[in-house]
């Protein structure tokens, strides 16, 4: 995870690092929820007066994250509960990184699993990227067939100038 994590440090719009949690689970699909709440409950944290986000951008960020690591346990492990999911969360003065990390089948063409409507398996819908690319600000893919794959979601947050009182605050 430390690529992403190295590139994004140098990105200085997103401010100091304020926060961190990284969390390790069984990849089980009742897992996901663990994800969710871990998030948000980083987010409810406020670590800056900017840090009020609003119902529905929580919601929008809860919905990647559930993606990412749906996938990850769907499609990277094939449900196997024997294999981990890595979950980390940094909070930034200005912007909130999600990484979902596994170590499962990996991903052959990145391009063409963004693609609305692609799928590995006949019963899913195939949106989960899509998801993770409307509700978030960056959306950042590793993966290698056979070696796994990382997803980074980046959702940046108002500078100061740029923050005003909300009416749906957390």
């Amino acid at each position: 995870m430390l690529n992403f994590q190295a590139e994004i440090a140098g990105k200085a719009a997103f401010g100091a690092e304020l926060n961190f949690a990284e969390l390790k689970f069984a990849a089980r699909a009742e897992n996901v929820a663990l994800a969710r709440s871990l998030v948000a409950a980083l987010i409810a944290a406020r670590p800056e007066a900017n840090w009020d986000i609003t119902v529905a951008v929580l919601e929008e960020i809860k919905v990647a994250v559930s993606e990412a690591v749906s996938n990850a346990v769907i499609h990277g492990y094939a449900e196997d509960p024997t294999r981990l999911v890595t979950l980390s969360v940094r909070q930034y003065q200005f912007a909130l990184l999600v990484q979902v990390a596994d170590e499962g089948v990996g991903i052959a063409d990145i391009a063409k699993a963004r693609e609305p409507d692609f799928t590995t398996g006949q019963e899913h819908l195939g949106l989960g990227f899509a998801f993770m690319e409307s509700f978030m600000d960056e959306l950042d893919i590793r993966s290698a067939p056979g070696r796994g794959t990382l997803v980074s979601l980046v959702r940046l947050l108002p500078q100061p100038e740029e923050a005003a009182p909300r009416a749906e605050q957390l």
